[in-house]
């Protein structure tokens, strides 16, 4: 979890602070839900609706970029999150910070459609103890990760801006403590933002970050670790290997298919009366996954299929949602989530190089 929050650090520095002489402003926004429990040893913690409140500083890119156009100037900034989660007594509150961006579908004078994709962290006041809160079956760490995707109606009328929406938080540590199942919550919201400053447009293109219509090939090191079950067990190191090509189509498009080799020394832990070496634990996959390309960050979203696996702990498929951030020289930062559908499995940390990389 402390290279997830350094990573998050470094992003936002670099995606919101590094702007200047754009168009900026706040949003206070309220939110409703209910706290989704996704599995039946979830199923006592919901007693009440869920409440949270944010606040976010925004930042409007003025086209100066390539990107600001490739994606029709989406809004960028920090939210800062306080809410309950449905049961104070056992889960207590959460806050948290994450960074977010938010692109425009349909645009008028007076209405966007948008999309928002937010990741930072969250601290949770109650985690798992087995003694003062054994009914916390959902987290078992108070430093989590927190997610948030959100489709929002904005209606905007000169620097007043009011919009609905609906959004899902969801807050886990990847598995590096358990209990791990993570909390899902479906909100509700109504916000009000007002415009502070403005600049004007430039629209003019300064730069390309990426060639594009190129093939790349490049490998990455992943060093992580995670905890396994029965609760307060071993916490074992994981290893990993990916050799990749990735295939950007244009701005907003890229594939990536790699072969995948993990060695995950928690399988040690699993089915003890078996014996097992080095070896036998090392399991081998081929991810395909799709990129979304953005200055200096890429967001990948794809799913992997094990072609070896001998003891299969989990399921055959594995999947992948995260970040990169790339240097000039090739070399890039790799934050992503594996997991088994919704079960997290581990934080991917680790640096990669591409081979032959350019940027201009």
């Amino acid at each position: 979890m402390k290279y997830y929050v350094v990573f998050f650090l470094l992003l936002m520095t670099q995606f919101t602070w590094s702007q200047k002489n754009l168009t900026w402003g706040i949003e206070a926004r309220t939110k409703v839900g209910f706290l989704a429990a996704h599995h039946n040893t979830l199923y006592h913690l919901p007693t009440n609706l869920a409440y949270a409140q944010e606040l976010s500083f925004f930042i409007k890119p003025n086209g100066s970029k390539q990107w600001h156009i490739d994606y029709k100037k989406p809004l960028i900034g920090i939210t800062a999150f306080a809410g309950s989660v449905s049961n104070n007594q056992v889960l207590g509150r959460f806050y948290g910070a994450y960074q977010f961006i938010e692109f425009p579908f349909i645009q008028r004078k007076h209405f966007q459609l948008t999309a928002k994709l937010g990741n930072g962290f969250a601290y949770g006041t109650k985690e798992y103890d087995p003694i003062t809160n054994p009914k916390n079956t959902a987290i078992g760490s108070h430093l989590n990760a927190l997610i948030c995707i959100a489709l929002k109606n904005r209606f905007i009328f000169n620097r007043h801006q009011f919009s609905i929406g609906i959004d899902i938080s969801h807050c886990s540590n990847a598995a590096s403590k358990t209990p791990n199942l993570g909390i899902n919550l479906p909100f509700l919201s109504l916000s009000y933002g007002y415009t502070v400053g403005e600049s004007k447009n430039v629209d003019s293109i300064k730069n390309y970050t990426h060639h594009f219509r190129k093939l790349y090939f490049g490998a990455t090191g992943i060093l992580s670790q995670k905890e396994i079950y029965p609760t307060g067990g071993k916490r074992y190191a994981v290893y990993g290997l990916s050799l990749f090509s990735r295939y950007l189509f244009k701005p907003k498009v890229g594939l990536e298919i790699a072969f995948d080799l993990f060695s995950k020394q928690s399988i040690l832990g699993y089915k003890t009366d078996i014996k097992k070496d080095q070896l036998d634990i090392v399991q081998m996959g081929i991810f395909a996954g799709y990129i979304l390309p953005l200055n200096k960050m890429h967001f990948i979203l794809g799913m992997g299929v094990y072609v070896r696996d001998k003891y299969q702990p989990d399921t055959f498929l594995y999947h992948r949602v995260g970040m990169r951030y790339f240097l000039k020289n090739g070399i890039f930062f790799n934050v992503v989530l594996k997991s088994h559908f919704a079960s997290a499995d581990y934080f991917e940390t680790g640096i990669g190089y591409t081979f032959k990389y350019k940027s201009k």
